[in-house]
């Protein structure tokens, strides 16, 4: 096969692991639940009348779900492959996999596609529920096709610039970071040629119709229209679906391209090579400096007429000159060992200021947005008196805030597991190196690390406070909020790559809580804003969705490592977090803050307790067993 033995092996073993099919399952009942709390939401506040109610609805619900199923599906797709690869780097299996007789092809298209399978099965198993729409009325068989291909041609997109980025960057962390921050690079490059920043028309085609068909996002919400665009050229390509299949299909085939063609420059590292040449050049160094000391010893016993020493008092001499040396030059570690290695060392690789620097440009870019709304004056809402529309400087603060989360949250998760996959782990565990300064030492270390990541919206927040598009009270609880996050995203990393053996597993865990909290968030609040504004009255409506909520964070972080204050924080964050968006919407800004503070702050120091108590890390097997 053109793909390789690497995906037939996978398509042949996933489909007999349970998890395939638990998978599957959760996500159609998740669907499922959502339209079912949109419908209580709508029947509960409403009086529906006629088909024409029901067909609205449909509509309605439809264009919730496609977008909500896309984000999932990026999210899944470009850090499933991404992880996949940076795993095998970690176990140093990706070196055996060049020895063998695969070519460059198999091993890429291999790999990636075979981090997909899952990715694909959920998609397929969730096409059912959207043509269960049809019941309702309002949408036809060709919106959900349109919507079905955009859905399948993104994450084959997004599966390749994870892969692809795994396959260039070395460390995990510096993987992660690079695929978040293209994608949204390539999501603010849609909304610059949208704005006709590039160019006005090119082949007949308006910018904005290219700037759609280049945003995943936008092209779903275009395919899920009953009525597409088909003016110029788009009527012959399949409107703005087959304009942005035929992007995503020369963004895969460059990134793949180039993938297959360097795959064996990129593999091994420069890292790894420069490591084994300078160990070489150091044994060289040492035999060469040790019969050096023994000539020099030897001439200067002749001269004196003193006795030629022996081997042993040679070797004895030379091991003392070499370790007066070593002893001149060392740095004075930290009374937290663990700390001064994170903070004083290149502990996550020099290319680390590579995403700094990206992230810097993402953040310029949005200061230069608000600036730009500030100078036109639409960054301050004037809305009615309910607030029941986003502010306009959410919509460049709010995805600056989630990239920011996620970096944090990636380092902080593969602090630990790359510790494991090194075996460092097990010799940091007999040392005597205390639980409170291995945790300390990780969450103050990861902070320090992404400081820029961490103060970057910060400052953001006070240059909206100084030019009087955000108020000093808003300020306040923003920043504290915010910083109160970083503290819970931390934490949560540093607490899944504690309790999860495997590292792909820790990863996909610590990342997906954050991104699930974040897209629950947007979809209660399109619910309530598509259905109805009587938000007082939601609460019954929203139990089932809360309650799964609450589930799936204990099953995430307390059903390995259970305890009472975990089992309360999986309940009382879902609750919070409902309470929270209800007074958001309703614009009491200090029941936001002190809600938020409450539910995640105790969550966090129901992770960290345990931490700083007991050493209770899975350190799990190198076996096939913990890969399955």
């Amino acid at each position: 096969m053109f793909i390789g033995p690497v995906f037939t092996r996978e398509a042949a073993v996933t489909p007999r692991r349970s998890k395939f099919y638990v998978y599957r399952a959760v996500y159609v009942a998740a669907l499922f639940l959502l339209m079912c709390t949109a419908w209580l939401v709508l029947a509960g506040t409403q009086v529906i009348a006629s088909v024409g109610d029901m067909a609205r609805f449909g509509a309605s619900i439809f264009q919730i779900l496609a977008p909500i199923q896309l984000c999932l599906v990026i999210f899944f797709a470009a850090f499933s492959a991404a992880g996949a690869v940076a795993q095998e780097k970690d176990r140093k299996t990706l070196i055996l996999l060049l020895m063998t007789r695969l070519n460059n092809s198999e091993l890429v298209l291999g790999k990636m596609l075979a981090s997909l399978i899952n990715v694909f099965a959920l998609i397929l198993a969730a096409t059912p529920v959207f043509c269960a729409l049809f019941l309702f009325g309002g949408v036809s068989a060709a919106q959900v096709i349109r919507v079905l291909v955009v859905t399948l041609i993104s994450a084959l997109a997004a599966g390749t610039i994870g892969s692809t980025m795994a396959l260039w960057r070395e460390k995990t962390f510096q993987t992660l970071a690079l695929t978040a921050m293209l994608i949204m690079v390539l999501l603010g490059m849609s909304g610059l040629v949208a704005d006709r920043v590039f160019f006005d028309r090119l082949f007949d085609i308006s910018a904005a119709h290219w700037g759609t068909a280049m945003n995943p996002i936008w092209a779903v919400m275009e395919a899920a229209n009953p009525f597409p665009a088909t003016e110029g050229n788009l009527a012959a390509i399949g409107g703005v679906t087959g304009l942005h299949v035929l992007i995503m299909a020369v963004g895969i085939v460059l990134l793949n391209g180039t993938a297959i063609a360097l795959v064996r420059v990129w593999n091994p590292s420069r890292e790894t090579r420069r490591g084994k040449d300078m160990q070489a050049q150091q044994q060289e160094e040492s035999i060469w400096g040790a019969e050096h000391d023994m000539a020099q010893l030897e001439q200067a016993s002749t001269k004196e007429g003193a006795a030629k020493p022996d081997n042993e008092s040679l070797r004895a001499g030379h091991v003392d000159a070499r370790t007066t040396k070593v002893t001149q030059n060392h740095r004075q570690v930290w009374e937290n060992p663990i700390l001064w290695r994170e903070t004083q060392t290149w502990a996550y690789g020099r290319k680390v200021l590579i995403i700094k620097f990206v992230y810097l440009l993402l953040a310029a870019a949005a200061a230069y947005l608000l600036y730009d709304m500030v100078a036109s004056g639409t960054a301050v809402y004037r809305g009615d008196q309910l607030g029941t529309s986003i502010p306009p400087v959410a919509w460049a603060m709010v995805p600056l805030y989630l990239i920011s989360l996620v970096i944090v949250n990636a380092l902080a998760v593969t602090s630990v597991t790359n510790e494991r996959d090194g075996q460092a782990l097990d010799l940091l565990l007999v040392t005597d190196i205390s639980p409170k300064e291995f945790t300390f030492g990780k969450l103050w270390g990861v902070m320090w690390v992404t400081r820029e990541m961490i103060l970057a919206p910060l400052l953001v927040n006070a240059y909206l406070w100084f030019a009087g598009a955000m108020n000093g009270e808003s300020f306040f609880y923003v920043s504290c909020g915010l910083v109160v996050m970083y503290f819970f995203v931390t934490m949560l990393g540093l607490h899944c790559g504690m309790v999860y053996a495997n590292s792909r597993t820790a990863i996909g865990v610590s990342l997906g809580t954050v991104f699930f909290l974040f897209l629950g968030v947007i979809t209660c609040i399109l619910l309530m804003i598509s259905f109805t504004e009587s938000f007082h009255f939601q609460l019954f409506p929203f139990l089932g969705f809360i309650a799964g909520g609450g589930l799936g964070l204990y099953v995430a972080i307390g059903y390995r490592n259970p305890s009472r204050a975990i089992g309360i924080a999986a309940t009382a964050v879902p609750v919070g977090t409902f309470f929270a968006i209800v007074s958001f919407l309703l614009g009491n800004g200090m029941e936001v803050f002190v809600v938020t503070v409450m539910a995640y702050g105790f969550t966090m120091i129901a992770m960290l307790m345990p931490a700083i108590t007991d050493f209770d890390i899975e350190v799990g097997h190198r076996s096939g067993a913990d890969d399955a």
